[in-house]
């Protein structure tokens, strides 16, 4: 038997990247998923496809995180329509880099009220559900930047770092109603976004790295997919960096 078998997973930001593949890692171990996404309706409705010749059921939702309205609509409607949720991964997220001084106002409460204000609305609303059901499993997508700051991402690096500690948060609060959160934190991952820096950015990014090689998202999902599956049960409040060593000390 898969191991996520018969659990309902709601993924934000599901229709590309690191998102795409964790709703994909999901369905593969058995899972039903609600694929949310904020402006590709046809790239999401790509992951259900794929999620449904896993055999599982999904939807494709549409929500923007920044509005906590959105955010209840989302839960509200996953457990409508898949009839639950006993896994919530929060994985949407957008950049707006600039250097500190030149940074504006619009830059900066853009990334907090996604990366950061997203999370906490999303978890608010399942958190609700989970608590009445008493169980779930949460896994929150931070980054190493949240670990060690990076230069022109003041605003990404605060919210994430944000979320690390919102998790921690959270696992505490949960855990008496047997809900678990954890987070991952992932480092230089092959997407669209990474795969337009120049050579020598990328190549001065692997330098950092111990194994000298860049992640794929499905390094991600399947770090995703341990932290929601029972072989997980007895860890919470937990940051895995998935980074191939750049961040260890």
């Amino acid at each position: 038997m898969s191991r996520l078998e018969g659990k309902i997973a709601l993924v934000t930001g599901a229709s590309r990247g690191i998102g795409a593949a964790i709703a994909r890692r999901l369905a593969e171990e058995g899972a039903d998923v609600a694929v949310n996404y904020s402006g590709s309706e046809q790239a999401a409705r790509e992951v259900v496809s794929f999620v449904e010749g896993a055999g599982g059921r999904a939807v494709a939702l549409q929500a923007d995180v920044a509005d906590s309205a959105a955010c209840q609509a989302l839960v509200d409607t996953c457990i409508e329509r898949l009839g639950g949720l006993d896994i919530l991964v929060n994985n949407a997220g957008i950049t707006r880099d600039n250097l500190l001084v030149r940074m504006s106002d619009e830059e900066w409460n853009a990334v907090i009220a996604t990366n950061l204000g997203g999370v906490f609305a999303v978890t608010r609303a399942a958190g609700k559900h989970m608590m009445k059901h008493r169980a779930g499993a949460i896994v929150n997508v931070s980054s190493v930047v949240a670990l060690v700051g990076n230069r022109g991402q003041c605003n990404y690096a605060a919210a994430k770092a944000g979320v690390i500690a919102l998790t921690k948060s959270v696992a505490k609060e949960l855990a008496p109603r047997g809900v678990r959160a954890n987070a991952v934190a992932p480092g230089f991952i092959e997407t669209d976004m990474t795969g337009d820096l120049p050579d020598a950015v990328r190549e001065a990014a692997r330098e950092q790295i111990a194994l000298k090689s860049f992640g794929a998202p499905e390094d991600v999902a399947a770090a995703v997919a341990f932290l929601v599956s029972d072989d997980a049960q007895y860890i919470t409040g937990q940051v895995i960096a998935v980074d191939g060593g750049m961040t260890f000390v």
